[in-house]
Parts: C-alpha cells; structure tokens; sequence
C-alpha cells in the first residue's frame, strides 16, 4: 500500500469524539471497516498505525502468515520504509482494497503519519476501501497478478490490487 504524496504542511487533524467506524466481517476480504453514520467527504476517519521500519526489517518478518504469504499490513512510506500495521497497529489496517475506492491515505512525511480520509461522501453502512496501489518491482506477470488478485467486484476492476505500471 502506498499513500498520497501530500506537499503541504502537516495539520493536526480535529479531535473526532464521535466513532465514525467500527470492524466487521467484509464480504470482501476477511474483517473489514464500515461508517458507523453519514461520513462527508474529505473527512479523516483514521490514522494507519504501526511500527515504523525498513523494508529490510519487513522481508525478515514476512510473511506473517506463512498460509498467506501475500497477506501483510505493511504500507509503504515514501521514505522507503513502511508501517508494519500487525505490530503496534490499530483497527485502520482492516480497510480493504477497491478499485473503485471512497476512501483514500495520505502522507505526512514530515511526521511519518499516514491518515485515512473519505474520497466522497459515505453513506452509514457502507464498507470502506481505499486502492492498495501496491507496487512490486518485478514484470507483472498472470501469476503474479494472481497472486495478488482482487476481489472488490467494481465494474472497472482491474483485477489485481497491484498498482497499474
């Protein structure tokens, strides 16, 4: 997972002293996280938390789970490092993928934050997804992409959660 580059200064998001969204069980993936009510657009929900660490620290851990090695809750910092999401992580590292996504991350670089924020208006109910976008440094091969293979079912589905090359 990658996250927006962001250029502009980093501002302390508001308090939100409401819960926005709750996990559940997704009809996508596994557990998934839904809007408790109406979310507005450009909305944050959540902050990606984890352990900050080097790709070379994520490659020792991985996979985490040896029964799905292409599962992970790692997501890319555009230093070069990532969030590892499954150590110290919070409930933001339940959100699947969609090709057609309401909800999308951005970066603080400055204070290696990566908040979560709604793409468009959502609706109480409603399942968030952002798109991975996940980039591998290998031709995508039918296999490889299959490896990876989405499932959102969007009508433009691009059928892998790699990011397009």
């Amino acid at each position: 997972m990658s996250a927006k580059k962001k250029p502009a200064p980093y501002i302390q998001p508001p308090q939100i002293t409401e819960r926005l969204i709750e996990v559940r069980a997704s009809g996508i993936h596994g557990n998934g996280m839904y809007a408790l009510r109406d979310i507005p657009q450009g909305q944050i929900l959540i902050e990606y938390q984890g352990r900050i660490i080097s790709w070379k620290e994520a490659l020792r851990r991985h996979p985490h789970d040896p029964s799905q090695p292409n599962h992970t809750f790692y997501f890319s910092l555009e230093d070069g490092r990532c969030i590892d999401g499954n150590d110290n992580g919070n409930d933001a590292r339940w959100i699947n993928h969609s090709c057609k996504p309401n909800c999308e991350a951005d970066e603080d670089e400055a204070n290696q934050r990566v908040w979560i924020k709604a793409l468009r208006d959502i609706k109480q109910g409603e399942e968030l997804f952002y798109d991975y976008g996940l980039v591998i440094d290998e031709p995508y091969t039918k296999k490889l992409k299959a490896e990876y293979k989405c499932l959102c079912g969007a009508k433009k589905c691009r059928g892998t959660m790699l990011a397009k090359k």
